[in-house]
């Protein structure tokens, strides 16, 4: 007879992992599938975006000064929505508010503060090439009823969890709590995220593939060119480059290599957020067995100064990143 094949949703998984600790309140599991419920609602949205007339800027700028997406604004709503009222949030950061996002004094606050991007790429919404959703999960360190910015400026290092969604040629889900990392694929005609990808780690030995932004050669610092030079040419990498952020790291999950985002002339202090993008993707990266790093230290170390902090970044298979860094030792300050 032939072997019959599990399916398991992400709830199920939930439920089992938190089976592994009983003191467990359930909490933090439901924080979790109120974000998968929210990718879902994204991704819907996303997939019938070109039919529903909402492609296209909302005719705002966000902290940043970049346009907002019709899309960004209605990624960053359901999120705060499948969030704000569960009693399990101390308070809210995304990429797109200037401050904290505190719960509504009707609701009940909670013990976990959660950051996200809510839509990470939305520059390539227009052109349909993947985006995504990169959120973060810490424990609440203030002592008051609600939570401050405190909670938010925590190092990727104290990370509960961090994941991010892909909306790709299918809708994928990555998590970890620190226990490995693990991939889940939405199946459209059940609604439910099935678990696709168990035990996710990066490869050895890895691709050898480097990604990034070759535009901006002229910008960067000698050893930063040098690393480049090196790569292509005697290294023998190959270069694959999409320019959305979730979609070049998670090729970089699968396959190895190297993702670099460095800082130049034109952006001393990086251009990657460090609390919406950088720590829970360095978290992720990490868990599967790989680094994260800003070109001199490990990105989860990094002690966050303000919450729009920028970076930096360097990640992927752990040799490279160490190739990298090495290189970097040459370079003064930009």
């Amino acid at each position: 007879m032939p072997s019959e094949t599990q399916v398991v949703t992400m709830s199920r998984f939930l439920v089992d992992q938190e089976r592994h600790f009983p003191e467990a309140t359930g909490a933090f599991t439901n924080i979790l599938h109120d974000i998968a419920l929210a990718a879902k609602v994204i991704s819907r949205e996303v997939r019938k975006a070109g039919l529903m007339g909402i492609l296209g800027d909302a005719g705002l700028e966000n902290v940043h000064g970049e346009e907002v997406q019709k899309l960004d604004v209605f990624a960053n709503d359901v999120l705060y929505r499948a969030l704000d009222h569960t009693g399990h949030i101390a308070c809210l950061a995304s990429e797109e508010s200037e401050d904290i996002i505190p719960i509504p004094d009707k609701f009940p606050a909670g013990d976990y503060v959660v950051l996200y991007d809510p839509l990470d790429g939305s520059s390539n919404i227009d052109v349909n090439v993947s985006i995504g959703t990169i959120f973060s999960i810490h424990r609440k360190v203030s002592h008051g009823e609600r939570g401050t910015l405190e909670d938010c400026l925590q190092p990727g290092s104290r990370q509960l969890a961090a994941g991010y969604v892909l909306y790709g040629s299918s809708t994928m889900l990555v998590y970890t709590t620190g226990a490995g990392v693990h991939g889940f694929t939405l199946d459209p005609s059940l609604g439910e995220f099935l678990l696709s990808h168990p035990g996710m780690t990066m490869p050895e030995p890895p691709t050898k593939t480097y990604s990034i932004n070759e535009a901006y050669y002229h910008r960067w610092a000698p050893g930063q060119q040098r690393l480049v030079r090196w790569l292509k040419g005697e290294g023998g990498f190959g270069s694959r480059y999409i320019g959305s952020l979730v979609a070049d790291v998670h090729r970089t999950l699968l396959q190895g290599g190297l993702f670099m985002y460095p800082r130049d002339r034109n952006k001393p202090e990086g251009k990657l957020r460090l609390l919406y993008e950088m720590a829970p993707l360095a978290m992720i990266v990490t868990q599967a067995g790989g680094r994260a790093s800003d070109g001199r230290h490990d990105l989860l170390d990094i002690e966050p100064r303000s919450l729009h902090q920028r970076t930096p970044a360097y990640l992927g298979s752990r040799e490279f990143v160490d190739l990298a860094e090495r290189y970097l030792e040459e370079d003064s300050e930009i």
